[in-house]
């Protein structure tokens, strides 16, 4: 008699939080994204570098469902641009940056920046906020250093500060993807270096979806991230694993420049130089 060995279980398939396949976007005769595959699963954490006028912020732009591409398919969250109900998506994704910094009421206090995400707003008159949504800003906002801010002007925090309301907002809505639009940009040495520690801080956290960076510089990568995506005008260079696609030969590839790239203690960085290939 043969006994029938019981079927090994199934391995769930799970979608991808993020996958756009040959994206392309045209804007004035400017082809701005060219051919973009790119694909994010859950407990990854990207950085996407590149020079300026590479297409970083348009792919952001995109990822988020906030521009249409001329071409190609963007599937986030289980819905695909087009054939989804945009708004519900955008509900389930963190983002900041800093053209959205600007969007605000300069004198709107930095609790009502964070708990305006609530509802995807600028203004709080707009909707009807509980307690509730106001202790979790207040909760945010000391989480990210700035509970000292709560009722300050949101144009009279420090660049490095206004970051920081803009990080605990994408956390307002419990998000399952988190872009972020340089958000080291504009702070002073000492801004940047808790941003990115605060970055690196939040992988560490299960609770934290995965996250998207864009940023110019190397030295900015939080420690925790796992994968980088490098573009050059328009289109991928490389992607994949942060250690296979952070090297010499790729950066000078995708900057044009001969470059030599170290690590020291989880950080990056480069110089002008033979590159170590």
């Amino acid at each position: 008699m043969v006994t029938e060995m019981p079927a090994p279980p199934v391995e769930p398939v799970l979608e991808p939080v993020l996958e756009l396949v040959d994206v392309h976007r045209w804007a004035g005769g400017t082809m701005l994204l060219d051919g973009i595959d790119w694909r994010i699963d859950q407990g990854q954490h990207w950085v996407v570098l590149g020079p300026n006028g590479s297409g970083k912020s348009t792919l952001l732009r995109i990822a988020g469902l906030h521009l249409h591409p001329t071409t190609g398919t963007v599937r986030v969250l289980g819905g695909e641009l087009g054939r989804s109900d945009v708004r519900a998506l955008r509900t389930r994704i963190g983002y900041a940056s800093a053209s959205l910094a600007d969007a605000f009421r300069p004198n709107l206090s930095t609790i009502d920046v964070v708990m305006t995400a609530r509802h995807g707003a600028l203004e709080p008159w707009w909707h009807d906020y509980t307690d509730d949504d106001r202790s979790r800003a207040r909760d945010l906002l000391k989480q990210m250093g700035c509970g000292h801010r709560i009722d300050h002007r949101f144009d009279a925090l420090s660049s490095g500060e206004r970051q920081r309301v803009l990080l605990a907002r994408t956390l307002m809505v419990d998000p399952d993807l988190l872009l972020l639009d340089e958000p080291t940009a504009g702070p002073d040495l000492g801004g940047r270096e808790e941003l990115v520690a605060t970055l690196s801080d939040m992988t560490l956290d299960p609770t934290i979806p995965p996250m998207v960076q864009v940023t110019h510089h190397v030295e900015e990568v939080p420690p925790g991230f796992t994968h980088a995506l490098l573009m050059e005008g328009g289109h991928v260079v490389k992607a994949g694993p942060l250690v296979e696609v952070l090297t010499a030969r790729a950066l000078s590839d995708c900057y044009g420049l001969s470059l030599s790239l170290s690590q020291d203690a989880g950080r990056w960085s480069v110089r002008v130089g033979d590159p170590r290939l």
